[in-house]
C-alpha cells in the first residue's frame, strides 16, 4: 500500500468516525440546553469566562474541566464564540452566536422548546429500532419501539403531547421574521384555516398582522381541547381526511410532510373541494422541497435528516418539487408557485 491509499484510508476512518459519533454533537447540545447555558451568558451580559461560567451553572468547582470541555466542542459546532480576556487578553471567555440566541428561554423566536421536544425520549429511543422495523411489519420505528403509532402515543401521553406541541409553536414562532415578506400572500383573504394547526401560534401570527383575516384552526380534538377562541381566532376538532371547513385559503405548515403519498391526496382533495371554485381561493403550503442541486450541502443534509425523521416517527417524507408536483396534478390543481422563504422550507401557493 503506498501513501496515497493510506491517507485515503485514514481520511475513510475519520468519515466514518464522525457520523458513528454525530449523536455526541446532538447530546452535548442537550445537555448544553438543560444546563442553561445560553440563558446564563446571555444574563450576563457579556463574554463568559469558564470560573464565571461554573459558578452562575451552580456547580462544584471540580466540574470545572468538563465544562470546558463540554464548551470546546460546542464551540467548535459553532453554538458559542471565544474571546480572549482580561488585562493580559490571555484568558478565554464564551460568547453566543446567532445559533445559541434561537434557544434562548424567554426571548422570540426561541427554538428551545423545539430542542427539547426533539431531544425526547420517545423522539429518540426509536432509532434504535430503525434497523428492526426493515425486517418487521410495523408502520414506524416508532411503532416498533412503543407498540403504537405517533398520534395515538401523544394523545396517551398528555406530558408528552405538551411538549411536542410547545416544540412545533416553537418553530412557527419563526414565521414572525419573514411574515412582512408574505403580505402579498394573504392580502386580500377574507378567511384561512389552518388544517393540522396545533395549538394556533401561526394562526395567531397571521391574525395580528392581518386583522381583517378570520382563521380557523382544524385540529384533532386532543389538541384543541380548552384552547379560547378570540375575535377572528376559532378552534374546531375535526379529522382533516373527512372534510375541512370552507375558506377563501387553505394553510398546511409542516402537514403534508408527516403523511404519505396517498393520505397527501385525500387531505389535498378535502383542500380542493374547501376553497372557492372560481379560481380565487388556493392552497398555502409551508413544508421542506428538497434541491440538492441548488441548495448548501449542510442545507440538504439538514433537508434529509427530516425525510429520515419523518420515516421514522411518522408515515411521512420530504419531497422534490418535481414529487410534489405530481400530488398536486393528481389532486386535481392546475398550477403552483414555490418560494424558499423559511430557510429549510419553502412556501408553495396551489391554485385549482
Amino acid at each position: 500500500m503506498d501513501c496515497n491509499e493510506a491517507r485515503d484510508l485514514f481520511q475513510a476512518q475519520s468519515h466514518v468516525y464522525k457520523h458513528i459519533f454525530n449523536f455526541v454533537s446532538s447530546m452535548s447540545l442537550k445537555c448544553a440546553v438543560q444546563l442553561g447555558i445560553p440563558d446564563v451568558i446571555n444574563s450576563h451580559g457579556q463574554a463568559i469566562t469558564l470560573q464565571e461560567l461554573v459558578t452562575a451553572l451552580q456547580l462544584h468547582p471540580a466540574k470545572s474541566g468538563y465544562v470546558q470541555r463540554l464548551m470546546r466542542l460546542m464551540v467548535h459546532s459553532g453554538f458559542f464564540a471565544t474571546k480572549k480576556v482580561c488585562k493580559n487578553q490571555e484568558e478565554e471567555a464564551y460568547d453566543l452566536t446567532p445559533s445559541s440566541r434561537l434557544l434562548l428561554k424567554d426571548k422570540v423566536p426561541s427554538l428551545l422548546p423545539f430542542a427539547l421536544g426533539m431531544f425526547d425520549p420517545a423522539i429518540a429511543t426509536p432509532w434504535q429500532f430503525l434497523g428492526n422495523w426493515f425486517r418487521g411489519n410495523e408502520l414506524t420505528p416508532f411503532e416498533t419501539a412503543h407498540g403504537m403509532g405517533f398520534w395515538e402515543y401523544g394523545d396517551k401521553n398528555p406530558e408528552f403531547n405538551s411538549v411536542f406541541n410547545e416544540a412545533m409553536a416553537s418553530d412557527s414562532g419563526m414565521m414572525n421574521l419573514v411574515i412582512k415578506d408574505c403580505k402579498p400572500i394573504f392580502e386580500g383573504l377574507t378567511s384561512l384555516v389552518d388544517v393540522g394547526g396545533g395549538t394556533g401560534k401561526v394562526a395567531r401570527i397571521l391574525c395580528e398582522a392581518f386583522p381583517s383575516l378570520n382563521c380557523t384552526v382544524l385540529e384533532l380534538p386532543y389538541v384543541v381541547a380548552n384552547l379560547p377562541d378570540s375575535a377572528n381566532l376559532k378552534f374546531i376538532a375535526g379529522d382533516m381526511f373527512n372534510a375541512i371547513p370552507p375558506a377563501d385559503a387553505i394553510l398546511l405548515k409542516l402537514t403534508l410532510h408527516a403523511l404519505n403519498d396517498e393520505e397527501c391526496l385525500k387531505v389535498l382533495k378535502k383542500c380542493r373541494e374547501a376553497i372557492p371554485g372560481n379560481g380565487q381561493g388556493k392552497v398555502i403550503i409551508i413544508d421542506i422541497v428538497i434541491n440538492a442541486e441548488k441548495d448548501e450541502h449542510e442545507t440538504t443534509e439538514a433537508k434529509l435528516f427530516f425525510d429520515m425523521l419523518m420515516m421514522v416517527v411518522v408515515t411521512g417524507r420530504e419531497r422534490s418539487e418535481k414529487e410534489w408536483e405530481k400530488l398536486f396534478l393528481e389532486a386535481g390543481f392546475s398550477k403552483y408557485k414555490i418560494t424558499p422563504i423559511f430557510g429549510l422550507r419553502s412556501l408553495i401557493e396551489v391554485y385549482p
